[in-house]
């Protein structure tokens, strides 16, 4: 008992070394949580003479990963270096080394958890992913353990920081979304190229493991249907407030019939519903199961210290599993075959802003469109016009998106339509 439990680290950048630092500032408090001490005994890093946001040891830094995949005294491998290749490799050589994981790769398990979870179980190790998803809030360990007893309904959620800031910042300046791209990307808060944030991919990838481990079944990225926020305006926003709604770029999966749907896209929703509260760089899950009702999970979704927090986590909940001798308990869960549904047979609510002719007789024209096509309006405002154009604004009732496109493709061939400005899905509940 008097040993520690030695850990290698693949990977010392921002969510690196926030573990670290956590590590190393509750040293003495995960050894008596414990009953043993937990220690890195080597980092793996490209460049030993770069300067470190955290003081270490050179001793402790290398080059070379077969110092920590091929160390048996090393039991827990955790991989922090992001992306899919080499991460990849070197976790199949951990596992295979018969060394427990933990990683925060999103990627990762979004893309290959079907192969390496199984291997995990296979070789009795621990392989956990807390810190994907929704850095520091826990959800992961809830959905597989916590909330075990529930047949889940329904997972929405914002779990995408960059896009809610720049939605939040939207709504309370009345800007549009360029301006505060810029903004963003000059905080820090959006890369360089923030293609992954701002068209919804990096949320449809947390979304995929969510959903997988929610429904028990195997979601890839394929399968989650994906719409960014370049098109929301400032102008789309504002018609939300009017009508009591709020923005926000939602992760929805719901299972229903044994059919499961996975979307990412903008939705409006309800200024009363506990997600619209959630703003700046915060995320929030919201949980529904037949037992426990209506639950949400809120916090920091990404950050050093955040991200950190939650890899430490699985790092102690590891270590416990070693000392039990009872590794190998959380496989995967995905033991299931549901069908997706195809995004053509969700049905939910549309916002809808076009640009038509200002003249007799264009409402009906339109009406009769969506009527022809089984979309039912629920709203209809005229808030502008200049010139000979109006600017309509539309929310329908609960209705197939197939139906809503065919409608859509109908009053594009109209010249009384000049432009299908935006079309924005209007989340219930």
């Amino acid at each position: 008992m008097s040993q520690p439990i030695w850990i290698g680290l693949l990977g010392l950048g921002t969510v690196g070394s926030g573990t670290l630092r956590i590590l190393e500032n509750r040293a003495q408090e995960i050894a008596r949580h414990l009953g043993r001490v937990v220690k890195v005994k080597r980092i793996l890093v490209r460049d030993r003479q770069k300067p470190r946001a955290v003081p270490v040891a050179p001793e402790l830094l290398t080059t070379n990963p077969a110092d920590i995949l091929a160390d048996p005294e090393i039991k827990i491998v955790v991989e922090l270096i992001g992306g899919i290749e080499p991460a990849f490799s070197y976790i199949k050589q951990a596992l295979h080394a018969g060394k427990n994981v933990v990683t925060a790769n999103k990627d990762l398990i979004a893309g290959h958890g079907g192969e390496l979870l199984p291997l995990a179980a296979e070789k009795g190790l621990d392989f956990e992913f807390e810190a994907s998803v929704a850095g520091g809030i826990p959800i992961i360990r809830p959905l597989k353990v916590c909330l075990a007893g529930n047949k889940i309904e329904e997972v929405k959620g914002i779990i995408n920081g960059t896009t809610n800031f720049i939605l939040t910042k939207m709504t309370r300046e009345g800007s549009d979304f360029a301006a505060v791209l810029q903004a963003a990307q000059a905080l820090g808060y959006a890369e360089a190229d923030p293609t992954a944030d701002v068209e919804g991919l990096d949320a449809a990838r947390k979304l995929a493991i969510l959903a997988s481990i929610a429904f028990n079944t195997r979601i890839t990225l394929d399968d989650v249907f994906v719409e960014g926020i370049t098109k929301i305006t400032a102008r789309d926003i504002e018609y939300a407030r009017q009508m009591g709604y709020t923005i926000k770029l939602l992760g929805i999966a719901k299972e229903q019939d044994g059919r499961v749907e996975v979307r990412v896209h903008p939705a409006m929703i309800s200024a009363n519903h506990p997600l619209a509260a959630v703003n700046d760089v915060f995320n929030a899950i919201f949980v529904k199961g037949d037992a426990v009702g209506e639950t949400m999970f809120y916090g920091r979704g990404a950050g050093e210290l955040p991200t950190g927090s939650a890899v430490v986590g699985d790092i102690i909940d590891v270590a416990r599993n070693i000392i039990d001798g009872n590794t190998g308990r959380l496989a995967c869960t995905c033991y299931y075959e549901k069908p997706v549904k195809p995004i053509g047979q969700i049905e939910t609510k549309f916002y809808l802003r076009l640009l038509v002719l200002e003249k007799p007789g264009v409402l009906a024209a339109i009406a009769g469109i969506f009527g022809q096509e089984g979309v039912s309006l629920q709203t209809v405002i005229q808030p502008h016009q200049v010139g000979d154009e109006a600017e309509i604004v539309l929310v329908t009732h609960q209705v197939k998106e197939i139906n809503l496109q065919n409608a859509l493709r109908c009053l594009e061939q109209l010249p009384i339509v000049k432009a299908i400005s935006n079309v924005v899905r209007v989340e219930q509940g």
